[in-house]
């Protein structure tokens, strides 16, 4: 992109256009932490909104702007200093996020998050764990057989609508995994479905990782990496490693899925352990 110097320093002291400021982040892969799902600071900061389950009307309140200007900040446009009370307000603790430690591919960075589990690798969940009920984060060209799909396409989002079921299979977005994972345990404690599997990069580096699916959830380590799908329907190994988290797992589900997938579960904590007796 092509900005003068004046309008960068302009935008570094919170004066200028949304549209100007997302152009900049998308060039430079600056993206927040701490907000919700989305492409983009206004998609994010969307997503947060529908998630806290506030109305325009609330957060224009809280933010001491207009509805319109509120629905215009979502939709990309008005100023970067509204933009920045609206986030004042949403996302307080937001931060910059880390750079991504690897792409799928520098040409397929801007769908990183449209890979697909393959159907061999689901066959195992599916012989492991039985059938799916519950996708909560599907997309119509995923080989994945659930009983019932929410799709963003057709206006349902995973980390707001209730889950159900059984069992529920979860292969999220990666750059916003932590998001999926507090959302499968919070639905799984809250007996909105009995079992949740997710299948997502090995990443324990955060609080929540430590402190609450360390105890609560059996961690199943793939060896080997897996042939995820491309958007063309393309086999690409991953280019990180990755694990099985389970919640509400019973230890037969757990072996049958061992002893047909490379890899190893750790050892349970002992609240892990305290929960499959029961």
């Amino acid at each position: 992109m092509s900005l003068d110097v004046q309008t960068i320093k302009r935008l570094e002291a919170g004066v200028g256009s949304v549209a100007t400021l997302t152009a900049v982040m998308t060039a430079l892969d600056f993206r927040l932490t701490g907000l919700g799902g989305g492409a983009s600071l206004p998609e994010q900061l969307r997503s947060r909104r529908l998630r806290r389950s506030w109305s325009l009307d609330q957060v224009a309140t809280k933010a001491g702007l207009s509805r319109t200007t509120v629905a215009s900040l979502e939709r990309g446009g008005g100023s970067v200093a509204s933009m920045m009370k609206m986030l004042a307000v949403l996302a307080p603790h937001a931060r910059r996020r880390a750079p991504e430690r690897s792409f799928w591919g520098q040409g397929d960075k801007a769908d990183r998050d449209s890979r697909f589990t393959p159907p061999d690798f689901m066959d195992d969940i599916y012989a492991a764990f039985g059938p799916v009920d519950l996708d909560p984060c599907a997309d119509l060209r995923s080989p994945v057989v659930a009983r019932r799909r929410i799709l963003l396409n057709e206006g349902g989002d995973g980390l707001v609508d209730d889950w159900s079921g059984r069992l529920a299979f979860v292969n999220p977005p990666f750059s916003n995994m932590l998001a999926w994972l507090r959302r499968a345990h919070e639905q799984w404690r809250a007996g909105k479905v009995q079992t949740v599997i997710c299948l997502v990069p090995v990443r324990t580096d955060s609080v929540f990782f430590h402190d609450t699916l360390s105890d609560a959830a059996d961690i199943f380590l793939l060896q080997g990496r897996v042939k995820f799908l491309s958007t063309k329907g393309k086999p690409q190994h991953t280019p990180f490693s990755l694990m099985l988290v389970a919640l509400g797992a019973t230890s037969e589900q757990r072996s049958r899925f061992a002893g047909s997938v490379p890899g190893r579960w750790l050892e349970p904590s002992a609240a892990a352990r305290e929960q499959h007796a029961e």
